[in-house]
C-alpha cells in the first residue's frame, strides 16, 4: 500500500460535515480511484457500512443508465436499481462517483445533490480540467476541487522504507541549511536517481519495489504514455493529431538549449502562431498530462501578474515517462552520471513536477540581455520572487543569469537557490547552494 499525502485530506472531508462535495482532479493512472476507495472501505469502514461506487466511463460503454440524468430524483431512481439495499443515509452511506467528466451534466447536478444532502459524496475526474473548460454552469460554491499528481519524491521515499521521523530530520537540515553527512547524502542521491527512472506512477513504483525489473517498469510507463494519446483522441477528436504531435515533441524540445515549444515545429508550417494551437495547449495542461512553465521578462510579485504564455515550456507530468522515452531500459546514464549524457532536462522535469505537486504555479525568466533562469516561484515570506537554477553537472557554480537576476534592484530579490548533486550547503552572494533532493521541502 503506497502512502499518499492526500489520504488524510480525503479522510478529514469524509469524517467532518462540509458544505461542498470533494472532487479529486488529476491525470489518468496516478492513483485517484485507489486512494479514495481505500479511505472509504478500509480507513473509514466502521463509519460507512454502505459504500457505493459508480464509474461513469464503465457505464458509458455498457448500460448508460446515468447518461441522460439531469435531476436528483432520476439519479436516485437509477441508483436504486443496483444499489437500493445500500442507500442508507448521509452518516452511513458514501457514494463515490468516478470519472465524472464522462457525463459533464453531473458537475452541475452535484449542486442539487449537495443541497438535498441525502448521502455523503466524493468524486474524481481524469480529464476534469478539460471538462470544466467546456461546462457552462459550474457550481463553484458546491464543489471543492483538489488536484492530485503522481507520487512526489517524499512519497517515493516512504515507499522505499523511509519513515516520517527520518524525513523530519532531513527537513530540519534543509531549514537550518545544514549539510548532510556523506553516507546519508549518497543514500538520498541514490534514491533520487532511482526516482528519476521510476517516476511517481503508482503501478511503476509498485513494480519497481516488487521486482526491481526496469523492463517491466518501462512497459508500464509506455502503456501510460499510449493511454494519454488515446485520451486525446477520445475527448478532443477535432484536435487529436496536433495534441499528440505537441505531446510527442515535449521530450525532444527539452533537449534543446531554450527548452520551449517552437510553434513552427508542431506541423512544420511557417507563419503559425501560438494562438493557432490554443485548444491543444489547453487540453495538454488542463488534462494534467503536461506541466506548463510560463515565461517572464520583467518579474513582479505575485508572478501571475506578468506572465507571457506565448513563450511556453512544457514538461511531462512524470519524470519516469520522460526517462523512458529518452533512455528506455538503459538507466546507466542516470545512475552513473555518464559524462556524454546531459541530464539537465531530466533534473528540470523532476523539479517541475515537485514544485507543481507542492502547489506552485511555474514560471521561468527569459530576458535577451540577461539570459534565462530555470524557475521562478513566489516568495510569500518576503513578498518577492525566488529564482531557482537547476544544475546536473560539476559546473554548478557557473550561472551568470541568476547572478544578474539577483543583483537587479528593480526585482527586489532577497535570495536565490542553485540545486545540484553536490552535498555541501553554503551561501555566496545571496545564492544558496543545496542538494537537488531538498526540492521536496519547497512548499507553497
Amino acid at each position: 500500500m503506497l502512502y499518499r499525502k492526500i489520504e488524510k485530506k480525503i479522510e478529514n472531508y469524509l469524517k467532518n460535515p462540509s458544505n461542498k462535495i470533494m472532487l479529486i482532479d488529476g491525470a489518468r493512472q496516478i492513483g485517484k480511484s485507489y486512494i479514495i476507495r481505500y479511505v472509504c472501505t478500509e480507513v473509514l469502514k466502521n463509519k460507512f457500512k454502505n459504500y457505493i461506487e459508480i464509474n461513469f466511463v464503465e457505464d458509458s460503454i455498457s448500460d448508460r443508465i446515468f447518461a441522460n440524468i439531469n435531476s436528483k430524483e432520476d439519479f436516485y431512481l437509477q441508483l436504486s436499481m443496483f444499489a437500493g439495499n445500500k442507500m442508507g443515509n448521509k452518516d452511513n452511506t458514501v457514494i463515490f462517483i468516478d470519472e465524472i467528466q464522462e457525463y459533464p451534466q453531473f458537475l452541475t447536478l452535484l449542486k442539487f445533490l449537495k443541497q438535498d444532502d441525502r448521502f455523503t459524496y466524493i468524486c474524481s475526474g481524469s480529464l476534469l480540467g478539460v471538462t470544466l473548460l467546456k461546462t457552462p454552469s459550474i457550481p463553484i460554491g458546491s464543489i471543492d476541487i483538489n488536484h492530485m499528481y503522481p507520487l512526489d519524491f517524499e512519497e517515493f521515499l516512504l515507499a522505499n522504507g523511509f519513515n516520517s521521523s527520518a524525513i523530519n530530520i532531513l527537513k530540519q537540515n534543509f531549514e537550518n541549511l545544514t549539510s548532510l553527512d556523506e553516507t546519508t547524502h549518497n543514500k538520498m542521491l541514490d534514491l533520487m536517481k532511482k526516482y528519476l527512472f521510476t517516476g511517481g506512477m503508482p503501478d511503476a513504483v509498485n513494480s519497481f519495489l516488487k521486482n526491481q525489473n526496469i523492463m517491466e517498469v518501462r512497459r508500464i510507463q509506455s502503456t501510460i504514455s499510449d493511454l494519454y494519446g488515446d485520451d486525446a483522441s477520445k475527448y478532443d477528436r477535432e484536435h487529436k493529431l496536433k495534441i499528440k504531435r505537441i505531446y510527442d515533441l515535449i521530450p525532444s524540445t527539452l533537449e534543446n538549449k531554450k527548452k520551449r515549444i517552437v510553434v513552427q515545429d508542431i506541423e512544420g508550417i511557417k507563419g503559425k502562431r501560438f494562438s493557432s494551437y490554443q485548444n491543444e495547449f489547453d487540453y495538454l495542461i488542463s488534462s494534467g498530462i503536461a506541466l506548463e512553465v510560463k515565461a517572464l521578462s520583467t518579474p513582479v510579485f505575485p508572478l501571475i501578474q506578468s506572465s507571457n504564455k506565448n513563450l511556453l515550456k512544457l514538461y511531462l507530468n512524470d519524470v519516469g515517462l520522460l526517462t523512458n522515452i529518452l533512455y528506455k531500459h538503459n538507466i546507466r546514464a542516470i545512475l552513473n552520471d555518464e559524462k556524454s549524457i546531459n541530464l539537465g532536462a531530466v533534473y528540470e522535469s523532476f523539479v517541475a513536477s515537485e514544485l507543481k505537486a507542492h502547489g506552485y504555479n511555474l514560471f521561468y525568466y527569459d530576458n535577451k540581455a540577461n539570459g534565462e533562469v530555470d524557475f521562478l516561484i513566489d516568495d510569500y515570506n518576503n513578498l518577492s520572487v525566488l529564482p531557482l537554477e537547476i544544475k546536473s553537472g560539476k559546473d554548478y557554480t557557473i550561472h551568470s543569469a541568476i547572478n544578474k537576476f539577483i543583483k537587479n534592484k528593480d526585482y527586489n530579490v532577497k535570495r536565490g537557490f542553485v540545486l545540484s548533486n553536490e552535498r555541501k550547503i553554503f551561501e555566496e552572494d545571496n545564492i544558496i547552494y543545496i542538494p537537488i533532493y531538498f526540492i521536496m521541502f519547497f512548499q507553497n
